[in-house]
């Protein structure tokens, strides 16, 4: 197993912060890639199994095998696992829903964040905590009107609700779960569990084969595997340990007004008032999220990555 060390690569809470920031940027650049892709035929399944595949091949040699980490490996590989089959559902909604309706959904994970830090790492909630929940509620809210949305686009909805749930389990497991591994372990595990949870469905709905068709298909994997997969979901794995599960999910909600830009300038998809007081909400839950520290500090972990 190749070993990675980042001990010039240090954070503060607020650098981490903003790396958090940068990453989500990049997630919410996720829904171009989606509907391109889903434009050439390929299902909802394939495209995540896309999405995470070429990360996943890419990091594999830092796949921990050391007999100390395995349980940590394994639940790290498990929490992916189960966020890879949620986003089915997720990638599903960002064709059938406006992306915003869509982003407002997933951007509920703060919330599940705050209750799996109480509840698996004993973390208070403190008023910090029930505020940056309450703002990013009270965003969706706000955008998800019930009067306003087709059967077709509320049921699409519903079914992304496990996304968030399935990444604020993440988060928890990433900041405070699995300190004996290095950020690049923590990373690959998630990926590697989000594709063995995805091969079986994806081969099924691409009837048994999911290879791309053509030089473009490729293209586009790649350029996603790349922008929206590898590079900031290590830097997001270093980050979050630095401050925690609560602000990491809080800041990891910049990924919102991102989808609402690519939502304006992409897809032509317009953005009102009650749009814009989701965004000033979900960026001042980022400026009140409390930092908590999680088990081990990114600086620790890496420092004993020879």
């Amino acid at each position: 197993m190749l070993r990675f060390n980042s001990r010039s690569f240090q954070l503060t809470p607020s650098s981490a912060t903003l790396v958090i920031v940068a990453c989500a940027i990049c997630f919410g650049s996720v829904p171009v890639f989606v509907r391109e892709l889903q434009g050439m035929g390929n299902g909802p399944a394939t495209i995540a199994l896309y999405r995470y595949g070429f990360s996943a091949m890419a990091l594999l040699p830092f796949f921990p095998t050391e007999k100390h980490k395995i349980s940590s490996a394994v639940l790290v590989s498990g929490a992916g696992a189960v966020l890879g089959l949620s986003l089915i559902g997720y990638l599903d909604a960002l064709t059938r829903a406006p992306v915003a309706a869509a982003g407002v959904v997933y951007m509920s994970y703060p919330v599940f964040a705050a209750l799996f830090a109480w509840v698996l790492l004993r973390q208070k909630l403190t008023w910090r905590s029930f505020a940056a929940a309450s703002l990013i509620l009270t965003a969706a809210a706000l955008l998800l009107d019930p009067s306003a949305l087709s059967p077709d686009v509320l049921s699409a909805l519903v079914w992304a609700i496990p996304a968030p749930i399935a990444f604020g389990f993440l988060v928890v497991v990433l900041s405070g779960l699995a300190d004996d591994l290095t950020a690049l372990e923590r990373t690959v595990c998630g990926l590697t569990g989000s594709i063995v949870g995805l091969l079986p469905l994806a081969l099924h709905e691409a009837q048994g084969s999911v290879l791309p068709s053509s030089a473009t298909e490729w293209s586009l994997i790649i350029v996603m595997g790349l922008a929206t997969a590898l590079i900031p979901q290590v830097l997001f794995t270093v980050a979050c340990q630095k401050v925690g599960a609560v602000r990491t999910a809080a800041a990891g909600s910049f990924e919102l007004p991102m989808m609402f830009m690519v939502g304006w300038l992409v897809f032509g998809e317009a953005i009102g008032q009650r749009e814009m007081v989701c965004a000033v909400l979900v960026l001042s839950a980022i400026l009140i999220a409390p930092t908590i520290a999680g088990a081990r500090s990114a600086n620790e972990l890496e420092a004993n990555a020879v």
